[in-house]
């Protein structure tokens, strides 16, 4: 097998899967988007879905373990570890704008594919930010607050508006340089209303 041909078909199904999906993709556009035919397409990944496996392996091992890695890391505060978490999130969305709606739709409809990261890179540990939460809200600088609420809170803030983008412009009524403005200037955003919406 030739690494390089195994690559070339996997940025090619990358590109379909975000254009379509993986419901929507064909092996004939991968194919032909490769410039390889079906049958190699086959012979290297077998089938469509192993073929999907591969991709969002691909995708997620970049941006999950990036986030775990901070929610774990034992010398953040809870102010620096809330923002690091924003500012990686905002700037691989920038770079990778179509990643999170794709990444959403795997996971709700494979979720055996985030199993399978999560057995290959491990759970994060989350005791930690938990006792920093509850030492916080004990000090009275924050109200008592659950991880999953934490959790919930954040992500939906950093992802909502990737996600939402043509909604959202078309509401209220921006062009797309805006909205890329808003967004570089998304994680500060986040920090400050996050940090509000815990004071007690």
């Amino acid at each position: 097998m030739d690494p390089s041909t195994a690559d070339r078909i996997l940025d090619a199904a990358h590109r379909v899967f975000l254009r379509r999906g993986t419901a929507g993709a064909r092996t004939q556009e991968i194919a032909a988007e490769a410039g390889v035919n079906k049958a190699l397409v086959h012979y290297y990944f077998g089938t469509k879905e192993a073929l999907a496996d591969a991709v969002f392996q691909r995708v997620a091992s970049v941006l999950l373990p990036s986030m775990f890695g901070v929610l774990s890391a034992p010398d953040l505060s809870l102010a620096e570890r809330v923002r690091r978490v924003a500012e990686r999130q905002v700037a691989f969305h920038r770079t990778h704008p179509y990643m999170a709606i794709y990444l959403l739709s795997e996971i709700h409809t494979a979720p055996e594919r985030l199993e399978s990261l999560v057995g290959r890179h491990g759970r994060p540990s989350l005791e930690l930010l938990r006792s920093q939460l509850d030492a916080a809200a004990a000090a009275g600088t924050i109200r008592p607050v659950t991880i999953t609420e934490f959790m919930v809170n954040l992500m939906s803030l950093l992802v909502f508006p990737v996600v939402a983008r043509p909604m959202i412009r078309h509401i209220v009524g921006i062009g797309e340089a805006e909205y890329d403005q808003f967004l570089d200037q998304r994680a500060e955003q986040v920090v400050t209303f996050f940090f509000a919406g815990l004071r007690p």
